[in-house]
């Protein structure tokens, strides 16, 4: 069974929740990009926080059946980059996010507003 890039989009937004990380946001890049369909950007307030927070999403997702992502950054814990191919997930320390500014970056990409009982 596939997960689709939404549902994979919305449990990786829960788990992030659940381990509350920061200014969690989604962009749509589907039409910008051929690398991947969501960028889910999350920011920790250590990198003990951002390693859980990483942790906790690849569990959640690995439990629905997702397979294991590739997986870069986890070492540092500055800026864990979890790729599930369609789905994107950024877990950086406050620092790194605003240095690396990926919102600005992909600024032309939809963000994707989801129900508020995630």
């Amino acid at each position: 069974m596939s997960l689709s890039p939404r549902t994979l989009v919305e449990a990786a937004v829960r788990a992030a929740g659940e381990k509350r990380g920061d200014d969690i946001l989604v962009l749509d890049i589907s039409g910008l990009t051929v690398l991947s369909d969501y960028f889910v950007l999350v920011s920790g307030r250590s990198t003990t926080h951002v390693k859980a927070i990483a942790d906790h999403i690849r569990e959640k997702l690995g439990e629905l059946g997702a397979k294991a992502p590739r997986l870069e950054g986890y070492r540092e814990g500055l800026w864990i980059l979890l790729d599930y191919r369609d789905v994107v997930v950024h877990v950086f320390t406050q620092s790194e996010r605003d240095f690396y500014n990926l919102e600005r970056l992909w600024g032309d990409a939809p963000v994707v507003r989801l129900p508020v009982t995630l």
